[in-house]
Order: C-alpha cells, then structure tokens, then sequence
C-alpha cells in the first residue's frame, strides 16, 4: 500500500465489498429498520417538544442546558465557531452504550449515538413461513436457509442438518443462483449467508 497506493486500492475495495457481503447485508434489512424507527422517534420529539427536549434525551452523557450542549467525558469546550455549523446526530447499532464524536471544520460536529432496540436486534428471528417456502423450494433447502442464522460452512451444515456434504452443496448452489445466498471465501473455508431477499421470504407470514 505505501509502496504503490493506486495499485493495491481495487483489493482494498474488494476486500471491503466481501466484509459487507459477509457480514452486514445479510442483516441490514433489520438493521435499517432499527435506525429507520429512531430516526422517526427523534424527529417526533423534535416536533412534539422541541430540539432541546431531544438533546436532553439522547443519551446519558449528554445534556442540554441554558444555550449549551454538554457532554460529559469531553475534556476540552468547543465553542460555534471552532465546531462549525449544524450538527448531526448519527443512530448506531454499533457503538455499544457509548456516545462518539467526530469535530473536523468545515463539516458540522457529529455525534454518533446507540438507537433505541438496538438490544433487541440479534435476538433469534423467528420464521413464519417455512411450510410454505419448502413447498416451492424443497424441505432442504428451506432448512438450510433457516440455519443460514449466521454464516457457516458447507460442513458446519451437513454437521447441523443431516444432510450429505454433497447434497448441501447442491443446494446451496441452487439458492445462490436464486439470490437467495451469498458465498465468501475466510481462510481455507467459503461461508454462505443469507440474502436480505431471503430473509424477507422466511420472514413472510404463512402457516407453519
């Protein structure tokens, strides 16, 4: 990378690209809607009782008195004029219970806090429709999109299902081709994930 930046940069992207094939696509549909639901929040308090109401609300270390906005473990003040204009607040599923911030001129301050259900988000989901997915899919390939929870290998789901390393490798050709899985490659292992369109097919109501 130091040695010849432009040549390494479409690997760098390829890289990112595979972590957010991984790991974040398979759950953004239920993390959008999670920073989706705060965002609604917010703006309700915003409307019902004013920005003041909302900034004293945000998060524990955060208040909102008189003219000023403080936030309890910074050190140093930050006047208007060193801060720049505006100020964006940022819902996360990933900050834990802390709040960060972000001052770089011109850009306005940023404040990145944890959104509401953001403790509920991981729970198991539960599918609905798996009875009637299997009927236009198959029982295998409907289980494996069901353990499909967390990525995993083609032998962690032999090992979970019973099924043969051989069929689960059909199968999971078969969804992927479908859009309904993802492959990557970790290490000596290539992990499969589900897809948000078949996270929207299992959470879809049917009868069990």
């Amino acid at each position: 990378m130091y040695a010849d930046p432009p040549a390494q940069l479409p690997r760098v992207a390829e890289e990112i690209e595979a972590y957010w094939e991984l790991a974040l696509a398979p759950y953004w549909s239920r993390i959008r809607s999670v920073l989706d639901a705060d965002v609604f929040h917010r703006a309700r308090q915003v409307a019902e009782h004013g920005a003041g109401h909302l900034l004293a609300h945000l998060h524990p270390s955060v208040s909102w008195t008189e003219d000023a906005l403080r936030l309890a473990r910074r050190q140093r003040p930050l006047s208007r004029t060193a801060a720049g204009p505006g100020l964006l607040l940022i819902p996360s599923v990933f900050t834990g219970p802390d709040l960060f911030t972000r001052v770089a001129p011109p850009d306005p301050p940023q404040l990145a806090y944890p959104a509401r259900g953001t403790g509920t988000l991981w729970r198991p989901r539960p599918v609905t429709g798996t009875a009637a997915l299997a009927a236009v899919l198959g029982r295998s390939r409907t289980l494996l999109l069901t353990e499909l929870e967390a990525p995993a290998s083609t032998t962690e789901l032999a090992r979970r299902t019973g099924l043969s390393p051989a069929g689960v490798s059909r199968c999971l050709t078969a969804l992927r081709d479908a859009g309904l899985v993802s492959a990557h490659r970790a290490g000596h292992s290539v992990l499969y994930a589900r897809t948000a369109a078949a996270e929207s097919l299992l959470a879809a109501p049917g009868e069990q």
